[in-house]
Order: C-alpha cells, then structure tokens, then sequence
C-alpha cells in the first residue's frame, strides 16, 4: 500500500527520524504511538504528501487514493451541513450533473440525429457508472454517516459555518470517511468526539475495507481498531503486531532483552578498552591493539529508550466532606429559548465516581457548572454538604492559566507548603523536563497548557473533584499519570471524558444527560451501556403492546388475549402477504429492466433515436421504481421482524 525507505526528516538541529524504512500492507489498521515531539504528526503529513522527508522516498501505487484529518484547524463554510458533506462523493455529484444537462440537451428538438445517439451513448453510460458506483444511496450514506458522528436532523440545512470548532473537525471526518480512500490518516480522530460517536466510530473503523494509520492517546479506541502499532522512538520506527495492550507487553519483552544486549556490550567494550590502555605502548601488543581499536570502531552501540519513570502521585490529604455532597433539587437551566434542564434532582454522596455522559450540547458542561457553583440554575435548588472543599476544572481552564507565570511558577503560586517539593516530580510527569520548567506559559502550545493546568491542579487538596474533559490534548503517559492518581483518590469525584478507558477505570456511577434530563445508574460505564439497551428494547416492547392494546374492546381479560393473540397473526400475516407482492413487484420491474438493457446493448439499436430515447427514459423510471419498491420492502420486512420477536 505504502512504503517509507531510508527516510530522514530533521527540523534544525532536532533529528526525528533517522534512516526509517517501513512498509504498511493494504487492510492494515496501525496505531503510531510515542512521546510528544518524536514526529507522530509529522510521519502522517510526510504519507500524505503534505510535508516532504529530507531524504528517502514514499511510494504508492499510482492510483491510491489518500485522505488526511489533521488534529484542527478545518473549517467549513457557503453549504448546508448536507450539502457540504456530500461533496465527498465529487465524482459521483459530477455524474449526476452531467445526467441532468444530458437530458436538458435531448428535450432539443433541434438536434441532428447523430448528435441525438452521441448524447443517448454517453447518457447511458453516465446512468450506468452512476448506478454502479452507488449513486441513488448517497442520501442515505451521508445521513448514516452524520448521525453515527452525531449531528440530529434538523442539523443538516444548517449553513456550516454555524458550527464550533469541534463539530467543524467533525464535518471534515465525516467527509473523509464517506470519500473511503485506500489510505486513510487521522490525528487525534475522538479528540471532538462524546463517547457514543467514539463507539461508533471504532464499529465503521472495524468494518473499513483499506488501510487505517492513525495517532490517539485513547488506549480503548486503539484496543479496538488497530490491528499493529508502529512505535515511533530514537528517530527510528519499531513495529509490533496486536493491540495496543499487547504492544505494552511485547514492548516490555524487548526493553528487558535490549538492557540485556546493551549490558553485555558495554562490557565487551569495557574489556578491550582496558586491553588497549593497557598495552597501547608496548611494541610487542601493538598488533594486538591495532586489532582491538578496530573492532572497537566496527562495533555499533546498542540504543537502549531511556527508562521512562512512572510518577505516581497521591492528591494532597484534606478533611472528609459529610456524607451528602451536592443535591440539586427541581433544577431548571435555559440559555434564550433553549432548555437545557427542566426539573433535574440529582443526589451525589461522598465517594461516587460519577461520569457524566450524553452528547455534545446536551448540558454536561452546563452541568459541571452548576454543580461548581460557577453558574446558578433558573430555577431550583442546589444543596452544598458540610465540609465540601471542592477543586473544579473546566474545559477551557488551560487558558485561564496566567501568560506572565513560568511552568514552574504556575505550581509554586499558591501551593501548599508541604506540596513545593513535589512540584519538579509532578512536572516531570507531565514531560516537564529540564529548562522546559523556565518556559512562560504564553509560549505554550495548547496541549502542553492542558498538560500544566492538570498539572497545577494535582497539588491542591479538595474533597470533591469536578473535572469536565481533563484528558483533552494528553498523550497516553500523562493521562495514566492523572488517572493513577485518580484512581488512588478517595474522596468523590465527577469527571466528563470521551476516553473510554478513562471513564472505564474510574467510573462507579454513570449520570446521562439529556433530553432536559439527568439520570443517575449505578455500576461502570458497560454496565450503563446494557442498561440503556436493556431499556430501549423495554420501550420498543411496551410501545408496540400500547399499539397493539389501544385496538383492543373492552371485554374480559381473556377476551382481550384472544383478540390480540389473533390480531397479531392477521397483521403479521397482512404484512407477510405485502411483502410477497412487493418482492414479486421487485423481481418484475428488475426483469424488465434486464431485458430493456438487453434491447439497448443490441448492435443498432440506437439507429432509431425516438426509440433509443424512450428506452432510456424507461429505464431510468425503472430505476426510480426499483430502489422505491426496495425501500418499501426494508421497511415492511422491519415491522415484520419487530412484530415476530414481540
């Protein structure tokens, strides 16, 4: 599919990658990981043609066709949603154009009847490439697509330039994944994404039939979708077959066989050097040293990563809340004409560790506020329990963090005094190394303020822990750092994250927003996800027996089994004898449709252009006919399975 040769990329003095040779097959799913600033970013800009290496080369095959979502910076703007994402089907949308000025160009009368059969043969041809390539289910594919990614449907005449920034990030990969390339490059793809679009990107990610390389600090999301990891570190690229849990080991396995390998060189070399020190002036070993400083200068030393210390880290100790800490009584939140909560009771006891969930705009940042105390609802009640000290951090607290400060500056203001030893521990954590602790926070990109601000907040003491998206912008090292320390803690904590591992470790409780509404479950997040499956098939149950009931006649209980125990069976059977006609209506107009074209491939046939042209016509209404006629059979072959299992 592609291949990297001795490629060499290097920014001034800073080498990223050294001599790299890498071949990725086709239906590969691979997952490339590393330290922040090893070069992820830049290898997928260097497969897609968007930076160049230095040296070496990347070949594909001529016609491979690449697509490449960055981690932000896309906007969209001048189409509705639909609109503008159903340019992912360009040829296709071209096909269709030149459909339609084909069929304006025969309703001239004026045509010379060569010029008619030149039109009708390449009509023909258009409506068949068209047909073939999937043209009548666009609308369908971009409609699947956008929900799974979750917009609604009265989203899709909105102009796009409506959306925020994450949803902008959201069009532009659902253009991509409609579009399919033969190779498909992603940064940071669930980095805008709520966990249900997450979830159901790894289902079409699973399913995709070319080749995936992507880059996420999501170990669920990789778990899932790759099926190698290409581990990008010492300027060289290492590959490893599996999950991203299986790489964890298989990398561990190496590291201690390398140390190995590297301790028996460094003794080896140890022992000729002190041979060659030893006798470097006597004339008779001089043959014998000469022999030795060349194997010396023939020996290539072993690059063993540096020994990456994971820092664990406890939150400072406070005193114990009391045994409730929030209580939201008849809440009410609206923005304008908008209601976000209508009638919310929430009861939060020490201990819970709540993950708030729901898609984005459903009120869960609003939520973290009201709880935070930061913003006060309409109407109702919040309850705040004795001794409560709580620690809220909020989606955009990495640009409240003070521009003048230095990184370490930022920590040691206001930290408790028994904490300022731990700040250098804490920082090295979060890949605060060196003369990077003197860097001042307005020069920080935005990841590593988010890295400083989770940073900052590990080295303040609360009872209760609001954190609304922490792991946005953290790679996998610093996210386990923060959930080490989470995990540890034991006082109560209530977090949105769209990092299914994250929100797997930690969760005790989920609470769904939505809807105007907030419902808390007991268990972990999996648990939650049986639940509300659990609940809608309940719902679809008990809205079909509603259905089904309000035809009923007010007779005895029994009476009332029997009617609908046989209306049941006469509905179902109705449907049954539809289906069998639809199906016979289908074989028919798809019968008719082989045999016009059939009559149209004949030799002559286009002779006689009134002919030709009514044939054409028929056939694209019998083309209409056949995908209407299979609607409606999906449709009816639907109620009919619901009908069977009810």
């Amino acid at each position: 599919m592609i291949q990297l040769s001795s490629l060499n990329k290097a920014f001034g003095v800073r080498v990223l990658f050294q001599d790299v040779t890498w071949q990725v097959q086709t239906g590969d799913r691979v997952g490339l990981c590393g330290s922040n600033g090893v070069g992820k970013t830049t290898l997928l800009k260097i497969m897609a043609h968007l930076e160049d290496p230095d040296n070496g080369t990347v070949t594909q095959p001529s016609n491979c066709t690449v697509g490449y979502l960055p981690q932000d910076g896309l906007s969209h703007k001048g189409h509705t949603l639909f609109t503008e994402v159903s340019t992912a089907f360009k040829s296709l949308l071209a096909i269709q154009a030149e459909m339609r000025e084909l069929e304006n160009q025969l309703e001239d009368q004026s045509l010379l009847p060569i010029q008619q059969q030149k039109i009708l043969t390449r009509y023909s041809e258009a409506q068949e490439t068209f047909r073939h390539q999937g043209g009548y289910d666009i609308e369908s594919r971009v409609t699947n697509v956008l929900h799974g990614l979750g917009f609604k449907k009265n989203d899709f005449e909105k102009p796009t330039e409506n959306f925020s920034g994450g949803w902008q990030m959201r069009i532009a990969l659902a253009k991509l994944l409609l579009n399919r390339p033969d190779l498909l490059l992603m940064d940071e793809p669930t980095n805008h994404l709520d966990l249900e679009a997450s979830n159901w990107l790894i289902e079409f990610l699973v399913s995709y039939p070319h080749t995936v390389v992507l880059v996420s600090h999501d170990r669920f999301f990789l778990d899932n979708v790759v099926t190698e990891i290409a581990e990008v570190s010492l300027k060289k690229l290492t590959t490893y077959r599996g999950s991203y849990s299986d790489y964890l080991v298989e990398r561990e396995e190496r590291l201690i066989r390398l140390r190995k390998q590297k301790t028996r060189q460094d003794e080896e070399i140890a022992r000729i050097q002190t041979f060659i020190d030893r006798f470097r002036y006597k004339a008779t070993k001089a043959a014998q040293v000469q022999s030795r400083i060349k194997m010396l200068e023939k020996i290539s030393p072993i690059e063993v990563p540096p020994d990456y210390k994971r820092v664990h880290f406890h939150f400072p100790p406070t005193t114990k809340s009391g045994r409730i800490v929030f209580d939201l009584r008849d809440v009410q939140k609206s923005y304008g004409n908008l209601m976000v909560f209508n009638c919310v009771n929430i009861h939060i006891e020490r201990g819970d560790r709540i993950a708030m969930v729901g898609p984005n705009g459903s009120g869960k940042s609003t939520l973290m506020r009201i709880l935070a105390g930061s913003e006060s609802p309409d109407r109702g009640m919040r309850i705040e329990g004795q001794n409560v000290v709580a620690q809220y951090f909020a989606q955009d607290e990495p640009d409240r963090l003070e521009k003048p400060l230095s990184v370490y500056e930022t920590l040691a203001t206001g930290s408790p005094l028994h904490m300022v030893p731990a700040i250098r521990n804490i920082l090295g954590g979060f890949l605060f190394e060196g003369d990077d602790v003197y860097k001042r926070v307005s020069v920080l990109s935005g990841g590593e303020r988010t890295r400083l601000a989770v940073a900052r907040m590990l080295l303040h003491p609360s009872n209760v822990l609001l954190l609304d998206e922490p792991t946005n912008h953290l790679d996998i090292d610093s996210t386990n750092v923060l959930l080490d320390a989470l995990i540890d803690y034991g006082e109560t904590l209530i977090f949105v994250s769209h990092d299914r591992y994250f929100v797997d470790r930690l969760a005790t409780k989920v609470l769904e927003i939505g809807h105007g509404k907030a419902v808390l479950y007991p268990g972990s997040y999996e648990e939650f996800r049986w639940s509300v499956e659990q609940r809608t098939e309940t719902e679809s149950t008990e809205n079909n027996q509603k259905k089904l009931s309000a035809n009923k006649l007010k007779k005895s209980e029994h009476r009332k089994v029997q009617i609908k125990s046989r209306q049941h069976r006469t509905r179902l059977r109705n449907l049954q004898t539809r289906i069998t006609a639809l199906e016979q209506r289908i074989n028919k107009s798809e019968n008719a449709v082989r045999e016009l074209e059939i009559k149209m491939s004949k030799p002559g046939f286009f002779d006689d252009l009134k002919v030709a042209q009514e044939a054409n016509r028929q056939h694209q209404a019998l083309m209409w006919t056949v995908g209407d006629l299979i609607n409606q059979w999906e449709a009816l072959q639907k109620e009919a399975e619901e009908l069977s299992q009810a």
